[in-house]
């Protein structure tokens, strides 16, 4: 059994599934999903960077174990060419599959889907904890370093390799002012003072070298 395995078993134990048979089915096909040939940036190592911010700062959740799902799941469905939040639909309807199948309480599947579709624009409430940590995780990788933050770049470029060049700066374009025009890219305090800056800087140079 792998590390990601146990931690699967492991969170899916904490959150109250009751059958076992179905946290396995549901944890070999997320892994399935994640591990997809096509995937350049949304893959294993991503799941693992975001599974261990949310276990640096499961503190400061409402339900950190609801937010180890949400991390398990939010991409658990990948298709570059997909349009809009389809994506993040398809995902949290996944994820509403297998929690269900796996014996997760009602209110915990139905938690689950509204934080995964909450990364569809990373836009969060106030009064949100558990969703602040997970598009906190989620976004963690722009506040990296200028060399890794180029290679995620070109991660990202690497799956749409199918665009052409010039749909493709537009639409990353576009993405990146959206992320730029959030009143917080990161909500959680310490995240905020540590990531906040530098991942201005990361995007605005990134969105410079687009135009």
């Amino acid at each position: 059994m792998d590390d990601l395995t146990a931690r699967w078993r492991e969170t899916a134990r904490a959150a109250r599934a009751t059958d076992p048979v179905g946290v396995d089915r549901a944890g070999a096909r997320l892994l399935a999903g994640w591990r997809e040939p096509h995937r350049r940036y949304h893959d294993e190592a991503h799941l693992r960077a975001v599974l261990d911010v949310v276990d640096a700062y499961a503190g400061l959740a409402r339900d950190p174990d609801l937010v180890r799902l949400a991390a398990w799941c939010h991409d658990a469905v990948y298709d570059p060419r997909a349009a809009g939040d389809a994506n993040e639909r398809a995902s949290a309807d996944l994820a509403g599959e297998l929690l269900a199948a796996a014996g997760l309480p009602a209110a915990t599947v139905t938690g689950v889907r509204r934080l995964v579709l909450l990364t569809a624009g990373h836009v969060v409430g106030p009064d949100d904890p558990d969703g602040a940590l997970l598009c906190d995780a989620d976004l963690a990788v722009l506040a990296a370093p200028a060399d890794r933050y180029d290679r995620y770049a070109a991660a990202i470029r690497a799956e749409y390799a199918h665009v052409a060049d010039p749909d493709f700066r537009a639409g990353r374009a576009a993405v990146l002012r959206h992320l730029l025009a959030l009143p917080a890219l990161y909500r959680l305090p310490e995240p905020h003072a540590r990531w906040e800056a530098r991942a201005r800087a990361n995007l605005s140079r990134e969105l410079a070298d687009l135009a």
